[in-house]
């Protein structure tokens, strides 16, 4: 069908629209107001701990960073979300989040103390009420954000556990700075010299015993929005409902560790040990099932597209297992270099896309663009087949089931005269006794 020329631009705006609509006009405010937070907190933070003690709690900061990025990186595996979404959550945590906090928990605090005339009972609200609202509210904007603008990447509770994680995580690192830089400072003015006393104590209980406490808050707030991501489009009160409910638990959460302390001599201990490693464990386990269940979806959905002719038969089993896309990728590697390796990783991320993308389709929880969206994905791996292939092959006979031995034939019947005895049971002759006359 003939298509008439396209309609002239008006005056006053530029060929692709808006000025404001263009995706480099949006990246680059987000840059400028994250780099600008970082650089106000940054500001902020040495300012309350003095340069030497900034750089001393950054040092101790840092340290439980890599490993709890990895764990949620690890989490993230069968449909790794881009590089691009972990970054932006991490800098909102660490540069808008944290401010957010600084600013607008001081302005509570010292407003509750002037109004009641009680410092101490102001601390004691700020750190119970008012801190938790204001730091999950500031965290869970970073989820919302990936979950309005990022919709394609956010599919299901796992996408919502890492960024939310990631978020609380480089909310952590700014507010562990913040902490042992102070404590250090204390030791400082104390004349314990160096790390001491308060320091290690801080360092102990915020990095040693509860890296993952900012992390498991907001991850509340994360799988609210993650099962909502998984609701149809005309669900419009459960996609709201959900995430609130997620927030307002994760609050709630974060006021009873915040409280512990308020608790009796040993408060901190025991809700430590009853509440936070309990939930700890309870949402490790989720994440891991939720993680296994997503194999199973590959493995359920992708044979279709191998009856269609797109996917060869071993491969809804290879996808669907993460040893052998492991081993898969490799093969590649050793065989044709990091190139082919990094097809191969593609093509199984584009493939378990492709398994999700069926799975709510048929559940009818796709959008509008499911069509094109297919195609877009079929067309990435048959680009990469030739790559991929030989790789998925290798990976489905080393990872194969053994085959099972054959069954054993029946006995043959002896060649000699039977009798039965009292149990049933046959014997070539009756047996021998010496007694019988």
């Amino acid at each position: 069908m003939a298509t008439g020329p396209p309609y002239p631009t008006p005056p006053g705006i530029p060929a692709g629209g808006t000025w404001w609509r263009r995706k480099w006009v949006r990246y680059g405010a987000l840059i400028a107001l994250l780099a600008l937070s970082g650089l106000v907190i940054l500001a902020l933070v040495r300012e309350q701990t003095g340069t030497q003690g900034f750089l001393v709690g950054l040092g101790l900061a840092v340290l439980p960073v890599p490993l709890l990025i990895a764990a949620f990186r690890w989490l993230d595996r069968v449909q790794p979300g881009p590089w691009r979404n972990l970054t932006f959550s991490f800098a909102w945590g660490a540069c808008a989040a944290a401010l957010i906090a600084i600013v607008a928990n001081s302005f509570a605090t010292r407003w509750i103390a002037t109004a009641t005339a009680d410092p101490t009972s102001a601390d004691t609200i700020g750190a119970t009420v008012i801190a938790p609202i204001v730091e999950e509210s500031a965290k869970a904007a970073a989820v919302l954000l990936v979950f309005l603008f990022r919709r394609r990447d956010f599919t299901g509770i796992v996408d919502g556990v890492v960024i939310a994680g990631v978020t609380a995580t480089g909310f952590a690192f700014t507010e562990n700075i913040l902490y042992l830089g102070t404590a250090f400072g204390t030791d400082q003015l104390n004349d314990e010299g160096g790390i001491a006393s308060v320091t290690a104590a801080t360092f102990f209980v915020r990095v040693i015993m509860s890296p993952f406490a900012h992390p498991l808050f907001t991850v509340l707030t994360g799988i609210g929005f993650g099962v909502a991501a998984l609701s149809a489009d005309r669900q419009h009160v459960r996609r709201v409902l959900l995430p609130l409910s997620g927030l307002l638990l994760a609050m709630g959460m974060h006021a009873v560790w915040n409280g512990s302390s308020t608790f009796g001599e040993y408060g901190f201990f025991a809700v430590y040990a009853a509440f936070m490693v309990p939930v700890f464990g309870l949402l490790t386990w989720l994440a891991i099932w939720t993680r296994q269940r997503e194999l199973g979806t590959v493995r359920a959905e992708l044979p279709a597209y191998t009856m269609a002719g797109w996917l060869t038969l071993p491969e809804p089993f290879v996808l669907g297992s993460m040893k052998a896309r492991r081993l898969a990728r490799e093969y590649a590697t050793h065989h044709g270099g990091r190139a082919a390796g990094r097809a191969v990783a593609e093509y199984e991320a584009y493939a378990t896309s492709l398994a999700f993308l069926r799975h709510r389709g048929r559940r009818g929880r796709a959008g509008t663009d499911f069509v094109v969206r297919e195609r877009e994905l079929l067309h990435e791996l048959w680009a990469r087949r030739d790559l991929a292939r030989p790789a998925l092959a290798y990976a489905a006979r080393a990872t194969a089931p053994p085959p099972m031995p054959p069954p054993m034939p029946p006995p043959m019947p002896p060649p000699w005269p039977t009798h039965g005895n009292a149990y049933g049971q046959v014997t070539p002759y009756p047996a021998y006794n010496p007694y019988r006359n």
